[in-house]
């Protein structure tokens, strides 16, 4: 009995292991579109152990965008503002689990089940260019103006403005904002970036749920 329960969770875990290789060398979409015109937009993904962001850098454009953002305490008109962060995820796991130090049961079950999704927007000053974690990636116009349109898409709104998760953040210039989608393990953050970055013009893999696997497949497949 006990060795048969031992062979269905190694065979559990080589296919497990399996689906990750496969999911990130294998591109997404399969063939390159080079249609897009000159890459001349910078974008950032930033990345940590458990999730990934996109930054864009603000112009006047990007403020005009998100300026309903302004009166929920993003400061995008802040002359000081270089980029604007975003973030989808599970409601709970995201909220709770700012870093692995803040792991709790309940947010990593509620994370393999099925939970409601926020977006998480932070307004920055500049990154060094060496910094860790981040990764700076060339689009075209088409590609960006379609990602800053799939990230708005990303918000839920009311009426159709976007609403706010009170008392909610990390510190004092983010913010949590109710999101559009349902969020698992499976389907979570990094494959909400995958998405957008889709969007963007950029390959990656077909299925890329942890922040190592999006980097290696953007750097595989571009």
């Amino acid at each position: 009995m006990l060795r048969t329960v031992l062979r269905w969770i190694s065979g559990g875990v080589l296919l497990i292991a399996a689906l990750l290789v496969l999911g990130t060398v294998v591109p997404r979409p399969f063939f390159a579109d080079d249609a897009n015109g000159a890459k001349d937009r910078e974008i950032l993904l930033l990345s940590n152990p458990i999730h990934t962001d996109i930054a864009l850098p603000v112009d006047d454009d990007l403020r005009r965008v998100f300026a309903e953002l302004q009166e929920d305490g993003i400061a995008v008109n802040h002359p000081a503002a270089a980029y604007l962060v975003f973030g989808w995820g599970g409601r709970s796991f995201y909220i709770q689990t700012p870093t692995w130090a803040d792991l709790k049961p309940m947010p990593v079950l509620r994370s393999f089940t099925l939970d409601s999704s926020v977006m998480h927007v932070d307004v920055t000053g500049d990154f060094p260019a060496d910094l860790a974690g981040v990764k700076r990636l060339r689009i075209s116009e088409a590609g960006y103006q379609r990602l800053v349109a799939g990230i708005t898409a990303s918000f839920a709104r009311k009426d159709g403005k976007v609403q706010l998760v009170p008392g909610v953040a990390y510190g004092l210039t983010d913010a949590f904002f109710e999101a559009s989608g349902w969020f698992n393990a499976l389907a979570g953050c990094n494959t909400w970036s995958a998405a957008m970055l889709h969007e963007a013009g950029i390959r990656t893999g077909w299925w890329t749920p942890l922040p190592p696997l999006l980097r290696w497949s953007v750097d595989l497949h571009n």
